[in-house]
């Protein structure tokens, strides 16, 4: 099988990593008033540091910051835009194995035009690519994350009165990100995206019909909407996106194949690779990946970071030939379903079993195509 020397890799991450205990503690010694932004920020540092040698000893190639001066996965970048507000949170019901856990991260309002006033993310990807001598992954939201949870009763009427001038700023401000991205030497990115993965779920689509929105004709959008954020990406930068049911405190929230997106998701948005969930049921079989056309790669997330029992090597070996009767063997690649820790809380899982997965990823990447 051929060295896979671009993004996405064989063996490869979503992005997030459990806190230090360290990092947890300069965050709430921060929100206390207790030290300032600049000695959090040497604090998050030190933290980053550490992750990336973590990844490097591991035989990763994609590296992230694990995340680390984030909150959440979102919300830190979207923020950031003119326009963007948080207001207090709608409340979420997450499922796991140990019972349910009730969420309500605050709900992001549109209310004024949206400009990108200054890079998001240039000065984050520029520390970490000083402290990694392998490719840096920056993972950002993706831009449909400013319309799906509140629909278009969280954008202004005054400030936009027509839809469609919404998505048209919120292309142009993602376009403006990664056009300074690019300038600063960034290759690889990742879009997380949970709206795309849950229309895969039947109450998600209902939700959406009682919000005004058409669960048929939204993936489209999106997909126009993604395409037109990504449409000037720099020469040379590979765009990924993740797709996500949810992940808090090892819970998720929808379930549910593919298949009502995957025409779309694979043969209309125009990103390079797709980071899948396939942990586990809820995400459905191997059979949307039929759509996938040659030259895209499929990064299946076949190890789940939500519980620590680390998968057999011989029935993860066993669903990769499973997803290869789709799609061809040197369109895949393997990762964790989800980052460890999509919000600062973190999975309830050991740094111990964070280890353990990636090291079996990388060992059964090196099996499977011969690299990681």
């Amino acid at each position: 099988m051929a060295l896979r020397t671009s993004p996405p890799f064989r063996a490869d991450h979503v992005g997030s990593f459990l806190r230090p205990p360290e990092l947890l503690a300069a965050r709430e010694r921060f929100k206390k008033g207790e030290i300032s932004k600049v000695e959090l920020r040497s604090a998050e540092d030190r933290a980053i540091r550490d992750i990336v040698r973590f990844q490097e000893d591991l035989g990763l190639q994609g590296i992230t910051d694990g995340e680390f001066r984030r909150t959440y996965f979102h919300i830190d970048f979207l923020e950031q835009l003119e326009g963007v507000e948080t207001r207090g949170g709608i409340s979420t019901s997450f499922h796991s194995a140990a019972g349910d856990v009730n969420f309500a991260p605050p709900v992001m309002h549109v209310t004024a035009k949206l400009r990108h006033l200054h890079p998001i993310q240039v000065g984050d990807f520029q520390f970490l690519k000083s402290v990694t001598k392998r490719m840096p992954k920056v993972t950002i939201p993706s831009p449909t994350m400013l319309h799906f949870r509140g629909g278009r009763a969280a954008i202004s009427r005054e400030a936009y009165p027509d839809l469609e001038a919404f998505y048209d700023d919120v292309a142009a401000c993602y376009r403006a990100e990664l056009k300074q991205l690019g300038e600063a030497g960034c290759t690889y990115v990742q879009l997380d995206d949970t709206n795309l993965a849950y229309l895969c779920d039947p109450k998600m689509r209902e939700g959406a019909r009682q919000r005004g929105d058409d669960p048929n004709e939204l993936p489209r959008r999106y997909a126009r909407l993604i395409n037109a954020a990504i449409a000037d990406r720099p020469a040379g930068m590979t765009v990924c996106t993740h797709l996500c049911r949810g992940n808090f405190k090892s819970a998720w929230v929808a379930e549910g194949g593919y298949e009502p997106v995957a025409e779309v998701l694979f043969r209309d948005l125009a990103v390079d690779g797709y980071f899948l969930e396939y942990d586990d049921a809820r995400s459905g079989d191997f059979s949307p990946l039929r759509f996938v056309p040659k030259g895209k790669i499929v990064v299946l997330g076949l190890v789940t970071t939500k519980v620590g029992e680390l998968e057999s090597k011989e029935d993860l070996k066993r669903r990769i030939d499973g997803a290869a009767r789709y799609v061809p063997l040197e369109q895949l690649c393997l990762s964790p379903q989800c980052g460890f820790s999509s919000t600062v809380h973190g999975n309830e899982i050991a740094r111990e079993s964070q280890a353990a997965k990636l090291r079996l990823i990388v060992e059964i990447a090196r099996e499977v195509w011969g690299n990681a």
